[in-house]
């Protein structure tokens, strides 16, 4: 049992958030939209998961990397968090993008613009 895809996925999520906090982009803006945002982007894919785990699409095989631990048959536990990263990046990802468009938009002064 190895713990390196979990531990990865952790330090991804650390250092997106290192960005988010530097940039007050998500979490750092609005702490619970935030967390209702990724909660429920989770608990919409981790329902997408189950049912493609019930429909025999999605499987897991056993390998070197993960720990093996399952919440339900074919569900490892690095899902969901793999899952959390997932949302906070996409909504990293999209704050970053409109904060960018929103500085270089010929509508808005620079001084409206918060850094």
């Amino acid at each position: 049992m190895t713990f390196l895809h979990l531990g990865l996925l952790l330090v991804s999520i650390g250092c997106i958030a290192l960005v988010d906090a530097r940039y007050r982009l998500f979490f750092w803006r609005a702490p619970l939209r935030a967390t209702l945002v990724v909660g429920l982007g989770v608990a919409m894919l981790l329902a997408w998961d189950v049912w493609g785990i019930a429909s025999g699409i999605f499987f897991r095989e056993p390998n070197a990397y993960s720990t093996g631990l399952l919440i339900a048959p074919h569900l490892p536990i690095e899902e969901p968090v793999f899952l959390v990263f997932l949302c906070q990046l996409a909504m990293v990802g999209y704050t970053g993008t409109l904060r960018l468009l929103a500085r270089r938009s010929p509508a808005r002064p620079r001084e409206e613009v918060r850094p």
